[in-house]
């Protein structure tokens, strides 16, 4: 049987950059106190900050609550497949 993927729909919901909610996550590809990567519908979401946490994840329903010092939230539309070679992160912050 052939697995059809159903967008989710995406929301970013930042309080006073100290908590954030985030849906339509697909996977969570790192996270340290620094920094947190998503995937998520709408492409790569970069969290970078300091003392973050993540502090619900649901993978089921697409959705992850961090916490922390928030300082920037990047988004990228690189995809985490690597069809062109090289190094994911390196294209990232290219």
């Amino acid at each position: 049987m052939e697995e059809q993927r159903i967008a989710k729909a995406h929301k970013l919901v930042v309080n006073n950059r100290k908590t954030s909610m985030v849906t339509g996550v697909l996977d969570v590809l790192s996270f340290d106190l620094n920094e947190i990567l998503l995937e998520t519908e709408q492409g790569m979401l970069m969290v970078k900050g300091t003392d973050l946490h993540v502090n619900r994840l649901s993978v089921e329903k697409g959705e992850v609550d961090l916490s922390g010092n928030i300082d920037s939230i990047a988004y990228s539309s690189i995809s985490q497949t690597g069809k062109q070679g090289g190094s994911f992160l390196a294209k990232l912050f290219k």
